[in-house]
């Protein structure tokens, strides 16, 4: 065979597989872009519109009960634990 023709087949092959694979990547896209329209709805649920009272929000300091509760479990942790090391 001639270089040339060689060349030319090389190239032929070349732009068909170009092709190919754009035309495989667009339907991807597509297929991608219909689906995220079509779970778009269940993903935007509206948030929930109940608060927990027991959660502080921004603003808002943490209760007093709460604090008092933690203190008592850090002072009976550290009593339990760092005593049997005096």
């Amino acid at each position: 065979m001639d270089i040339t023709a060689l060349l030319a087949q090389a190239a032929n092959l070349m732009l068909t597989g170009m092709v190919g694979v754009f035309v495989f990547l667009s339907i991807l896209i597509i297929a991608v872009k219909g689906l995220s329209r079509f779970a778009a709805p269940a993903e935007q649920a509206p948030p929930s519109s109940r608060v927990s009272k027991s959660t502080p929000t921004s603003g808002e300091q943490v209760p007093s009960e709460h604090l008092a509760a933690i203190s008592a479990a850090i002072s009976q942790y550290r009593n339990q634990h760092f005593q049997s090391e005096k």
